[in-house]
């Protein structure tokens, strides 16, 4: 409640909307999933360096999401909202992003398996926001785990794709974007 003299005013939380959500399950080949605009081919290997110390991190139309296992299928979560948000409760760790999409489509890219999947965003342009995670330090745990017990015991690879199946965390990764401004216009 807000005091202004005799009266009270009642202030309500406003909502900010969800615009899309897009999620898919990829495989953290040599440990990094990419996000980025479909006609983004070339990477950036000073980004990619820079994603083993920030976790996430980026050129502006690349994000590398560096897990800390190979193998495990871990969750990618994109969310487009119309205002700026707050970190998600319990994350673990997070960065700040920008993301430049001149054709308003997004690719989730398993680094040399091929994409996992992609999303349309809502309109083409620079969305800045931020990607946090859960789940990496307790995932990658547990690969180390399975690892060592399925190469004392010579597991197969059955065995292992089931040991993977069954890893009790989900690491996950949440990109929270919202839009700033049309995209950069093409040089010639």
């Amino acid at each position: 409640m807000l005091d202004v003299g005799p009266f009270y005013v009642r202030i309500r939380k406003q909502v900010m909307p969800l615009i899309t959500e897009y999620s898919v399950q990829a495989r953290p080949d040599r440990r990094v999933i990419e996000v980025y605009d479909a006609d983004a081919y070339l990477g950036d290997d000073d980004a990619l360096a820079a994603s083993r110390s920030q976790v996430v991190a980026g050129n502006g139309y690349h994000l590398y999401l560096r897990s800390l296992q190979p193998d495990i299928p871990v969750q990618i979560t994109i969310r487009v909202w119309d205002h700026p948000q707050p970190l998600p409760a319990g994350c673990e760790g997070h960065v700040p992003v920008t993301l430049e999409s001149e054709t308003g489509e997004l690719v989730v890219n398993q680094f040399t398996l091929g994409p996992a999947g992609g999303t349309q965003l809502p309109r083409p342009g620079v969305y800045e926001g931020h990607a946090s995670w859960t789940g990496r330090q307790a995932t990658a745990d547990y690969y180390d785990q399975c690892t060592a017990q399925g190469a004392a015991e010579r597991w197969t690879p059955d065995h292992i794709g089931q040991a993977w199946a069954a890893c009790p965390t989900v690491e996950s990764y949440v990109l929270d974007l919202w839009y700033v401004r049309e995209p950069e216009p093409l040089e010639d």
